[in-house]
């Protein structure tokens, strides 16, 4: 998701630039003001308590934006990311933003802030009020605006500068040049974000062939767990004695092992636009150590792509392989090659479901000869890397 704060003091032109953004992006758009707005015109019980606070001129918690903001994007699933304005305006409101992103197994990508000088916000504010009528734009008021944000905003800048994720902005000129310096910023950050591809599927579904082509084609880094561990048992690694034994039947090599090897393989290669992970995860509780990973990374899964192939197509290609030198020693056996595909319907279905949920997953047909399905897969990434973006 393409997760957005915009920032700036009163009449920086944040909403002008956020419809702009919204609809180039397809975001969904989330202003504190306005969800209040919406749930007190709804009546809702939200709303009813929002109110009473407003009446009697107080604040509205913390505690009730958040649970604003998290029905707000949860009701927008179908949208690239949201696009923030106006929060956070406070460390707290920054913490519980992260938090809040974190829960929903996402983050903020940038807080873009609108940089204009204190003479240009007063004209600018001051002329809005002759043709809104605003009882908010008068020079009293408009004073204790721009004090009040620099006095309460400025550590959200900080905190996001300690993050690297603050993008100072030139805010003055006509709007499609501002315009055009969120858009190259925001494209700018998006060249930085990794593209992150689970490749899933049955033993004998293609998926090593079809990752090392996506690999190459998109320049994201291969990552096979099965390569990794075959590498160390070549070597003759600690590791890898100890796995010889466990892949030699057929079985899934323990988790403690395959994160170790996958955690030293991205940090090694970190200058890629992405990874691709074959064979990992297999289990929903490796679904959730990648995740967690990633997250130190800064990072997470983008998508998760399943080659579908039938029961009887897995069998032939593997036994094909056998009689190659590619052939794994889990292929000379019919009964390890049954064994491997029954534990992957017991174990590793459950990972689409987990993607799935998330709409980050897709299936697909793996029949046919390497070129068409590759053209396949190439398809369904290019769609998520838009989706992405």
């Amino acid at each position: 998701m393409l997760n957005i704060a915009l920032f700036g003091p009163p009449g920086a032109g944040k909403g002008t630039q956020s419809a702009l953004l919204v609809e180039k992006y397809k975001l969904a758009y989330i202003s504190t003001g306005d969800l209040l707005r919406q749930e007190i015109s709804e009546g809702s019980e939200l709303g009813k308590k929002a109110k009473e606070l407003i009446d009697r001129g107080q604040l509205v918690s913390d505690e009730m934006i958040v649970q604003l903001i998290e029905k707000r994007i949860i009701a927008s699933a179908d949208k690239n990311g949201i696009l923030f304005d106006g929060f956070p305006r406070t460390m707290v409101q920054a913490y519980i933003l992260e938090g809040l992103l974190l829960k929903l197994n996402t983050s903020l990508a940038c807080m873009l802030s609108l940089e204009v000088p204190r003479e240009e916000l007063i004209a600018r504010l001051l002329e809005r009020g002759k043709i809104s009528g605003r009882t908010d734009d008068n020079a009293e008021v408009i004073e204790f605006r721009l004090e009040e944000y620099n006095n309460k905003t400025k550590p959200v800048a900080d905190f996001y500068k300690d993050r690297n994720k603050y993008i100072p902005i030139q805010g003055v000129g006509e709007i499609s040049e501002v315009f055009d310096r969120l858009v190259q910023s925001i494209d700018n950050t998006l060249q930085k974000v990794w593209f992150n591809l689970v490749l899933t599927g049955a033993p004998g579904s293609g998926k090593g062939t079809q990752g090392r082509l996506l690999a190459k084609k998109y320049n994201l880094y291969y990552i096979s767990t099965g390569s990794l561990l075959r590498r160390e048992i070549k070597a003759g690694s600690e590791i890898g004695v100890k796995v010889k034994d466990i892949m030699d039947r057929g079985e899934l090599v323990p988790d403690e092992i395959v994160i170790r090897l996958i955690e030293s393989e991205i940090r090694q290669h970190n200058n890629v636009r992405g990874f691709v992970f074959k064979g990992f995860p297999r289990t929903i509780v490796q679904a959730y150590i990648l995740d967690g990973l990633l997250r130190r990374l800064d990072s997470s899964v983008s998508y998760c792509i399943e080659l579908n192939a039938s029961t009887i197509e897995s069998i032939k290609r593997l036994n094909a392989r056998s009689k190659t030198p590619q052939a794994r020693s889990y292929d000379m056996n019919t009964e390890l090659i049954i064994n491997r595909l029954e534990e992957y319907n017991e174990k590793t279905l459950p990972v689409a479901d987990f993607y799935n949920k998330q709409h980050k997953f897709a299936s697909l047909n793996a029949i046919g000869d390497e070129k068409l399905v590759f053209e396949r897969l190439s398809e369904k990434v290019e769609a998520a890397m838009k989706m992405l973006r």
